[in-house]
């Protein structure tokens, strides 16, 4: 699945659905736009949800991010 949060394209699954609500509704813009430029920047950055759930964000190229979850 493919949706957009705060402006960035970010392809997600069934395991990662918690993320995408922290990062869309939890987070406003401007923290969530931290993890997305240090992907980009760096090609991943990592970072937990208010329930710890541990998760990686993938820069993937031409605007579109990746997230797993992490183990």
């Amino acid at each position: 699945m493919i949706k957009e949060i705060h402006g960035f394209k970010t392809e997600y699954d069934e395991k990662t659905e918690k993320a995408v609500d922290y990062l869309a509704n939890d987070l406003d813009k401007e923290e969530a736009r931290v993890f997305f430029d240090q992907a980009k920047l760096r090609g991943y950055a990592e970072f937990e949800d208010d329930d710890e759930g541990q998760y990686t964000l993938k820069y993937k190229g031409d605007n579109l991010y990746l997230l797993i979850r992490r183990n």
